[in-house]
């Protein structure tokens, strides 16, 4: 009788113990070289409504930059929560399971491996590294996928506008059924897995190629936009005057220059075919997005939206990454966590970097000290809040760049300068660097990227 009395009680006091809440899951989307056009942003022309409806429920970072304006570093940085320079690597494009060991050497991991070390279900498709991820630390891997070329009858691949030999740039419809697309097949490879039943929770990848280069797409995108409605970047001749040689350097030959593209009549074309390209892409995102909304784990995952860099459309004369500038550095980022706010923008200096940290203390795993990012759940909780961290993008050469809420300080390789002042020149078009006025504030701008290294 004793002992069903204390089974009884031992009954009654487990019962009285709260349960441990569910983890959140994740839901992890990267987009490849999408620049800041988006309608949540204020684009005027370009068609994202899936985006849009994504930033509606969570909070907009209007002011995200990246750590390296080239997908391979970028990419390396968000998933480590490290800076490139931190790897030691000579190549830019480093292997990615050359990035995940030396991340395990000197940091936490990656992202994925972290939250898999933590009870996570690790699930990926599409480029989220430079290629895809290595599988040790994947339960379950969809494959990249390819460009996505236009090929003549006899298979082999063909130009249509653009015929440098060092990029892919080119633009023209995609001329095989959209459903042969790579993103096509990841949005439905990451939709089938949130209609499955998992027994932990879920950290799902899903890393979408287009608008990287080629810009093909299938021929509908195309016609959702007037061509001759599309209004053009601005472009300043004169507008490399002011700055050095080695800034000038930047631009990359072999890429499409504005002059080019003015004398050819190609300008609205390359902007048509990005702006088409973009649509795609939201559409892709959109199925994935509408699966998680009508699964059983609509209400207690995170979505985070990201792109690795941003990407000049004619401005600085030139259509690329891989520069210091704010077109080259900027990136969307979006955040839609339960319990946080929603339909917001955040208008602070952030940096993909934070992601990593961010994730972590969102789902209450233990935090690690080997992450230079910084949770930005206190954003997420008050998008006003004061933050005054600067930001850091770094180029091969030794360039490099700070940003501090309208302020951007860049410092190239043989130590010439820039310093803009977004909120009287948005478009970086007068050079401060020389100005005595603002003195003080460059050599601050200046030790930040010295305690940076």
């Amino acid at each position: 009788m004793k002992l069903i009395t204390l089974f009884i009680s031992l009954g009654s006091l487990l019962a009285s113990i709260p349960a441990q809440a569910e983890k959140p899951n994740v839901l992890f989307i990267a987009v490849d070289d999408l620049n800041d056009w988006a309608g949540y942003r204020g684009h005027k022309q370009v068609l994202t409504p899936n985006m849009d409806k994504l930033a509606s429920q969570g909070v907009a970072f209007t002011e995200a930059y990246c750590q390296y304006p080239l997908c391979g570093p970028s990419r390396a940085s968000v998933m480590s929560s490290l800076y490139y320079h931190d790897f030691g690597f000579e190549k830019l494009q480093s292997k990615d399971s050359e990035v995940e060991k030396m991340a395990e050497k000197i940091g936490a991991g990656l992202m994925h491996g972290y939250f898999k070390k933590h009870g996570y279900k690790t699930l990926a498709v599409g480029k989220i590294l430079h290629r895809h991820l290595p599988t040790k630390n994947l339960d379950e891997s969809g494959g990249r996928g390819s460009w996505d070329f236009n090929y003549d009858k006899k298979g082999k691949k063909v130009k249509s506008n653009f015929f440098s030999n060092k990029t892919l740039t080119d633009w023209d419809y995609f001329k095989k059924p959209e459903a042969e697309m790579s993103d096509y097949k990841t949005a439905k490879w990451a939709a089938e897995r949130l209609k499955k039943k998992h027994d932990k929770p879920f950290f799902l990848m899903a890393g979408f190629l287009r608008p990287h280069v080629p810009w093909y797409v299938p021929k509908k995108y195309f016609d959702l936009y007037d061509k001759e409605k599309i209004k053009l970047p601005i472009y300043k001749e004169d507008d490399l005057d002011d700055i050095s040689e080695a800034g000038k350097e930047t631009i990359n030959k072999g890429y499409p220059r504005t002059e080019w593209a003015q004398k050819e009549k190609q300008w609205k074309n390359i902007v048509h075919s990005y702006l088409a390209s973009i649509t795609f892409v939201d559409t892709q995102i959109g199925k994935v997005l509408d699966a998680l909304a009508e699964s059983p784990y609509a209400e207690n995952t995170i979505v985070v939206l990201w792109s690795d860099h941003g990407y000049h459309m004619g401005e600085k004369n030139t259509f690329q990454k891989h520069t210091l500038w704010e077109r080259s550095a900027a990136v969307p980022l979006i955040i839609k966590a339960p319990k946080m706010q929603t339909n917001a923008q955040c208008a602070r200096t952030v940096q993909l970097v934070d992601i990593f940290p961010t994730l972590v203390e969102l789902c209450d795993l233990p935090a690690s000290d080997k992450l230079k990012g910084k949770s930005l759940m206190p954003l997420l909780q008050d998008p006003t809040k004061e933050w005054n961290y600067p930001a850091f993008t770094y180029i091969k050469g030794g360039g490099k760049s700070v940003q501090q809420a309208k302020w951007r300080f860049i410092e190239y390789g043989d130590g010439s300068q820039e310093l803009y002042d977004h909120s009287t020149d948005p478009h970086e078009w007068t050079n401060l660097a020389k100005d005595p006025k603002h003195k003080d504030r460059l050599q601050k701008m200046q030790s930040w990227l010295k305690e940076n290294r």
